[in-house]
């Protein structure tokens, strides 16, 4: 794709932002360059066939002053996020950043180290703690802590341990209750349409650059090596609960339902040193995620941190997280958390209050202002959540999509409803013509309005191709947001290049075999074509020899239903293989043995013969 230069409009509304931010408080490039060590020469990682999985040295060109096709203001936080190395935290604590989307964090014990959040690949997490060994002697590792059951705090464990390790005992897998299975169902429910979003939401198809991806907020952007996942060997349950892991205490604070739903805080007394996990970071978060996901709870999230505050604010001199940069000093770490804590809250109760006066969704997110002490914070930008869709996604929390006017009850589907609005405004060409003005105006919202119903309507229509795509391309070069950025500069890409996919997959072996039988027959039944099968009347006992179990499986009116009990004597079918055999049967290995089938054989061919695949490929800005 060629990018077009930035528009006037745009330039100078990024170049507005320059007086009305404070660009001249630093202290966040002192902070994030505070304690470094080293960094990885080349910043280049590679997997085991030479495929690149993670390069920083891409960012090399986020040097110096904004270029007019970036908000300045999400420039200054790339430059800060793009930051590579090994830092030093306290004395006893490091951190490798700028490997990965998150943070690796390395706590010295008295015989080893323990490691926080191994990131989301192997290869990236190897060369982290290759790095860290670099510096800081080849010290054995001898716990893993996952703070919550998000991807990129777990994928890379197989970079520092191994399955044989955690089974032996010589190394400890320490999670918060509930970790596993949130962490292996959340992207298999609806893991394609998750894939899909993500190389829209990260970039993962788009040129670095200027003119192309800068960054996602939160970090630059995802890896892309081996996924793993190894089973928690202990569970944390509860609010101050302590251990002690290799001579280092740590006191830990369950924080279930706020970034996400298994996640928790912990404090190290010997370092006075507080871990956030992903609850307070230098910008604002997702409460509904740009991928897809369920809203998050920014009430619980908000008292949360106020609790956090009340347990370790007077005990903490630095407070770090799974991304960014540390906070120093008591006093500011307190500050830093009210701020983070403050503004969860105020999102939250002041969209409760405008919903309750009668506004919804779209409107609250036109009108609601921070407070100016929360306006003027540089961790409050709404790097990667918006306050735009975070307002949006309360008032789904609350009140579901519909806005209450009947007129919007049952709207036609987008292109029913463009065929409509081109036909009623002329017709194509005079839809594409008034577009044509509102780009030039600079009303480009108004702009990808129209032309998202012109592609509705006529796909293949040059012209309004064309100027869709510069539309959306201009939309990002001004977004102060980078997933939405991205996810602008994504869509002009498939307008001009075609539709990419998805770029990085979310599939990995370790990961997928540590679903539970019941979660596989969910994945299973959500993967039933229910016209096709709806004359289907099925039985099947389906029995995993590894576990023992049986389950009771039947597909009725296109409904696949299963209940674990004992095998129904009068069953169509019995089907006894490992759960691992069936997890190679969902891929498609309908030939290998490992499957045993007494009685009617058709009937799992029968249910296999309706089984449809996610599309890894839908169309996005296109019907």
């Amino acid at each position: 794709m060629q990018n077009k230069p930035v528009s006037a409009a745009i330039a100078a509304k990024n170049t507005a932002l320059l007086t009305s931010l404070p660009f001249d408080d630093s202290q966040d490039f002192e902070d994030a360059d505070r304690g470094f060590i080293a960094a990885l020469e080349p910043g280049v990682v590679y997997d085991a066939d030479g495929r690149v999985v993670w390069d920083n040295d891409s960012y090399a060109f986020l040097q110096g002053d904004a270029p007019t096709s970036v908000n300045p203001s999400l420039w200054r936080q790339s430059q800060l996020v793009a930051r590579q190395g090994l830092y030093e935290v306290v004395e006893g604590i490091y951190q490798v950043r700028g490997l990965d989307l998150s943070n690796i964090t390395f706590v010295e014990g008295d015989t080893g180290v323990i490691v926080i959040d191994p990131l989301i690949s192997t290869e990236t997490a190897a060369a982290a703690l290759g790095l860290y060994r670099a510096h800081r002697g080849d010290r054995e590792v001898r716990a893993v802590i996952y703070t919550h059951s998000h991807v990129d705090h777990f994928g890379g464990v197989f970079g520092v341990a191994s399955p044989e390790d955690a089974a032996s005992g010589k190394v400890e897998i320490i999670a918060p209750e509930g970790f596993l299975e949130h962490a292996v169902s959340e992207n298999v429910y609806a893991g394609k349409a998750m894939g899909r979003r993500s190389g829209y939401m990260y970039g993962a198809a788009l040129a670095r650059g200027p003119r192309g991806q800068v960054g996602a907020g939160l970090g630059q952007t995802t890896s892309s090596g081996q996924l793993g996942l190894i089973v928690p060997t202990r569970d944390i349950r509860t609010t101050g609960e302590t251990h002690t892991v290799d001579g280092v205490e740590i006191e830990f604070q369950m924080a279930p339902g706020t970034e996400a739903p298994s996640e928790m805080h912990f404090y190290f007394p010997k370092f006075r040193a507080l871990c956030m996990a992903e609850n307070a970071t230098h910008n604002l978060h997702n409460l509904l995620t740009l991928r897809g996901a369920l809203v998050r709870d920014p009430h619980a999230w908000s008292a949360y941190l106020t609790e956090a505050i009340a347990i370790f604010g007077d005990r903490a001199d630095v407070a770090f997280a799974s991304h960014h940069w540390p906070t120093w000093t008591g006093q500011r770490v307190v500050e830093f958390l009210g701020i983070q804590r403050d503004l969860y809250a105020y999102l939250h109760d002041q969209t409760l209050r405008l919903l309750n006066q009668g506004y919804q969704g779209a409107e609250i997110a036109e009108i609601i202002q921070l407070p100016p002490a929360l306006e003027k914070a540089w961790s409050t930008r709404g790097y990667y959540g918006s306050i735009s869709h975070n307002v949006k996604a309360i008032y789904q929390r609350y009140m579901g999509w519909f806005d209450a006017n009947p007129a919007r009850l049952w709207p036609h589907p987008p292109a029913e409803q463009a065929q409509r609005y081109v036909a009623a405004m002329g017709g194509i060409d005079r839809v594409v013509e008034l577009a044509r003005t509102a780009f030039d105006e600079g009303d480009l919202r108004w702009a990808a309005t129209l032309l998202d119903h012109a592609i509705f309507t006529d796909e293949n229509h040059a012209t309004a191709r064309e100027l869709y795509a510069d539309t959306l391309e201009q939309l990002g070069y001004g977004a102060e947001n980078g997933t939405w950025r991205n996810f602008f500069l994504s869509g002009a890409t498939e307008l001009r290049d075609g539709n990419f996919g998805t770029p990085t997959s979310t599939g990995a072996p370790a990961i997928l075999a540590q679903l539970t039988p019941e979660q596989l027959l969910d994945a299973i039944a959500i993967s039933v074509d229910g016209p096709r099968a709806w004359d289907l009347d099925l039985s099947i006992n389906v029995t995993f020899t590894d576990l023992d179990q049986n389950y009771r499986v039947t597909l009725r009116n296109g409904v696949l239903v299963y209940r674990k009990a004992d095998a129904e004597p009068n069953a169509g079918a019995v089907v006894s293989m490992t759960k691992l055999r069936l997890l190679a049967l969902m891929g498609g290995d309908h030939d290998s043995p490992g499957i045993e089938t007494t009685g009617d054989a058709s009937q799992l061919a029968s249910l296999l013969s309706v089984l449809e695949t996610g599309d890894t490929a839908f169309n996005i800005v296109t019907p």
